[in-house]
Parts: structure tokens; sequence; C-alpha cells
């Protein structure tokens, strides 16, 4: 049967629509206004790492710029509009989507129960009750507050102590919450303490939820394969999201259509109702440093089916080598990854170590000056007094498989 073919132009505009980058990155920052733009790209992804600024506060920022932590911060730990938890990885997610969360917190119980096992330091169950009624009676607590006398890892992320795992195991499965992080530090409560009891009030059934995670994922994506819908929130079973994309599709809540990519290759996809119809906007021309962790990038396949941009650390010069950092940002202009630039903030300045141009992506005077513009508006959202470009920073672009 013949689709509907969206070609990538208008795939790509898309696509940036429904994550909040066909737009210039202005508007209000704060409050109900920037719950509604983590709502809009769903959640936002929180990472450790502060090359410049963290993952989360970068996300937002290249959506509206004149977004600033304190903002973030006072959603998550005054206002509890939004929450963190797990969905691929921690995220700050809306709070509304906390009943779906429990039937998370069930499959994960069983999940963990095993894994956990394995993987950590026998003792930390014994520690449930204890570390429960302690926050109960005392308040919140971090995990180096806690577990007085145990031995305390020296093997890195997952080298815990057995109470630090089990404060892991009381989050993930939904008996406390984070009320707040000092430094990076996660902050553990009582769940009751820090949900709001109108929404903890609120009651979804397996059905809802699976229905739920599939629309929600769809209207944010545009389009997408189903294993694509089923990873966006990562809160229901590939067969989960396969049979309801069926169901949808016989319905007539989802249709089918092929979307053109970069190098011309076409993918069947679902997409929502009329998308092939949509005229979305042109993005504007200026530059963006994006996050690593930016959701329109999380799938690094579909970024490298979508945009043609192959966002690993290893590139082919011919053979597979590592080149890059982790910690590269990509550039996007207008409709456009047009390459990646390794910038840090030191010593109060933001320090540009190099840019590497995508192919066929040449840097000249007017391309310059937009990431000059960019640069010093992520120097002063870092704080920093200057930008510092490095000798030779200009580099050759690489050979791509």
């Amino acid at each position: 049967m013949t689709l509907t073919l969206i070609p990538n132009d208008r795939a790509r505009r898309l696509f940036l629509d429904r994550h909040a980058l066909a737009e210039a990155p202005v508007g209000a920052a704060s409050g109900v206004a920037l719950a509604g733009v983590v709502d809009r790209i769903g959640f936002v992804q929180v990472d450790s790492i502060n090359t410049v600024a963290r993952a989360h506060d970068m996300i937002l920022w290249s959506r509206r710029q004149g977004f600033r932590g304190a903002a973030l911060q006072r959603l998550l730990e005054r206002d509890r509009l939004l929450w963190e938890h797990w969905t691929h990885d921690a995220s700050i997610l809306p709070v509304e989507v906390w009943p779906y969360w429990r039937h998370r917190f069930a499959r994960d119980e069983v999940r963990l129960q095993g894994n956990w096992q394995r993987w950590f330091r026998e003792g930390y169950a014994a520690q449930f009750g204890t570390i429960l009624d302690r926050i109960a009676r005392d308040g919140p607590v971090t995990s180096a507050e806690v577990g007085a006398g145990e031995v305390r890892g020296k093997g890195g992320w997952w080298d815990w102590h057995p109470s630090k795992t089990a404060l892991e195991w009381l989050w993930r499965t939904g008996h406390l919450a984070i009320t707040r992080r000092e430094g990076f530090r996660k902050v553990y409560d009582l769940t009751e303490r820090v949900i709001p009891d109108a929404v903890r009030a609120v009651e979804v059934d397996e059905a809802a939820l699976v229905d739920w995670a599939c629309a929600t994922a769809l209207a944010r994506l545009g389009f997408g394969k189903a294993g694509e819908v089923q990873a966006y929130w990562n809160a229901i079973t590939p067969d989960e999201a396969r049979g309801w994309l069926a169901a949808a599709l016989r319905a007539g809540r989802v249709e089918e259509v092929d979307i053109e990519g970069a190098s011309g290759a076409r993918k069947r996809v679902f997409a929502v109702p009329g998308l092939a119809g949509m005229d979305p906007p042109e993005p504007p021309a200026r530059m963006r440093i994006l996050s690593p962790f930016d959701p329109a990038l999380r799938d690094r396949n579909r970024a490298e089916f979508l945009f043609g941009f192959r966002y690993r650390i290893e590139v082919f010069v011919p053979e597979p080598k590592r080149v890059f950092g982790y910690y590269v940002f990509p550039l996007l202009e207008g409709v456009r990854l047009v390459g990646r630039v390794d910038v840090k903030r030191q010593d109060g300045v933001l320090a540009l170590r190099a840019v590497w141009p995508e192919p066929g992506v040449a840097f000249g005077k007017g391309r310059l000056a937009r990431l000059d513009a960019e640069l010093q508006r992520l120097a002063d959202f870092a704080g920093c007094a200057r930008v510092d470009w490095a000798e030779g920073w200009l580099r050759e672009p690489l050979a791509q498989p």
C-alpha cells in the first residue's frame, strides 16, 4: 500500500516543533509557563556532568534563554508542579504523571528484586523499615546521613553502602520521593510529603496507563515506530505499545505515513492523524547549542536517520576511533545540525576548545557570527565573563561511515 510521504525537510520541522525547537527561545521562563515547557517536551533528563551547566538546565535554556536554574528549583521544591523519577534515566517530569508511575513502581519492584541482589552488597533490604521510620520521625535525609557504621564503597557509582541502596530502592519503588537536591545530592522524604494529595488521590488502571503512555508519547513525538513510542516514557512493555498502536490504527486514532530520512531512505511510522497536512513553522536561522541529553537527540538512531547527524563519540576515519569527548554539544541551526562544539566553563570564562563542522558545512562569516552570538548567550547563562577561543578551534569535518 502506498502511504503519504512526509519529505525530510517537513519531517524535521514537525519534529523540532514538537520538541519546542522550532520557535525563537524567548518568552516566560519561570512558574507555570516553565512547567508548561516541561510538559510540552514531556521530561527533562537529569545528569551529573556539569562542564557548562547541568543537563536539565541546559535543555530548558535552549528553549527559553531567559531561563535560570532557580526557576526550575522552585517548581520542584516549593510549588511541586514537577517531580523527579525515572524514564529511560533520571528525569524531571510534570507532577500530573505521578499516578501513572504507580504501575511502574510495582513493575520495578519485581524487576529490580533479582537484579539488585546480584549487583549490590547484601543487607540493604534489612534497612527499609529503619530508614522509613527515621524519615517519618526526623524528616528528609541524604545518603550521607544514613548507614552509620556501614562500610562505604570505593568502587564508583554502583558500589553503594546498604543504606544508600535501600534509599534508592525505596525511591525507585515509590515509597520515597526526592524533595530537593543539595548540590547534586538527592534529599529523600516520604512520598506523601512531596507529591500533592490531589495528585496521589488519582487512580489509574492498567489499560489507562497503556493508553496514556502511547497517546502522549506519539503526541510529543509527532511520529515514530512502535519501539520509539514505547521508549518515550519507558513505562509500558514493547508488546503493550504494539498492541495499542494496532488497535489505534484500526480505530483511526493514529495513521501510518512514510518519513523521508536525511539520506533519502524512507521509514514507515505511526503518526498523529493529519500530521502530513500540517504546516510546521520554519525554525529561526540562529544557532543553538543543545545539551547532549536533549530529548530531541536522546534516540541517536533517530537523530541520524532524520538529520544525518551521527551523534556518537566515535567516528570512522576510516576505522572506528574515539575522537570526541563524551560531552560535546550539538549545534542546531534552523533545521540542520551543523556541527558539535567542545566548550567548558573554566576559571570564570567559557573556554571554546574545538568546533567540528558536519561534512559539507562551512563556517563562513555569517555562520561564525551566529556561533559567536550563541556562545555569548551561553557564557551569560553560565556566569562567565567572556568567551576564550582556543587557537586552532575550527577543526576539519570528520568522515562518516
